[in-house]
């Protein structure tokens, strides 16, 4: 009877594991001009072009190609040889692109705002501490964003 529980108890286990979802794979163009496509193909119509270091969230794969969502939503088809795994995110708050978002010089609302940042601006992100997310700007810029206003890694 205790073997029977026991195994019992080891597939549900199991079954648990194999239908958790994973999380979610995040990759970054590599280059200027990378096309985003309709389908698995060259031979699909362009949607997008995106700039190099952009972030985009991995749905599904196919004979090297990887379906991707962009932060706003956007989906579409890359080849696997124009992406790679680097940890970057993207101001996903004010799109209307009235505000800008503030970059402080500690991961709190009351240290110093040491930079702003408009909706759709890339960074690179160095470290995630509670709620917060150190990144760099390619002009050199380090701070801290809040995590609800970015999107990525």
């Amino acid at each position: 009877m205790l073997r029977k529980k026991i195994c019992l108890l080891l597939v549900l286990f199991t079954i648990t594991l194999t239908t958790m979802p994973a999380g979610a794979e995040m990759v970054t163009v590599i280059g200027d001009n990378v096309n985003l496509r309709k389908g698995p193909g060259t031979d699909y119509p362009i949607l997008w072009e995106y700039g190099s270091d952009f972030p985009l969230k991995v749905i599904s794969h196919k004979d090297g190609w990887l379906q991707v969502k962009d932060f706003e939503n956007d989906m579409g088809w890359i080849h696997k040889s124009l992406l790679k795994k680097k940890p970057v995110v993207i101001v996903k708050a004010n799109k209307n692109g009235k505000g800008v978002i503030n970059i402080r010089e500690e991961p709190t609302t009351s240290s110093d705002i040491i930079g702003k940042a408009y909706y759709g601006v890339v960074f690179q992100l160095i470290e995630k501490k509670t709620g917060w997310a150190r990144v760099k700007h390619e002009s050199g810029l380090k701070g801290w964003i809040n995590n609800n206003l970015l999107w990525g890694y």
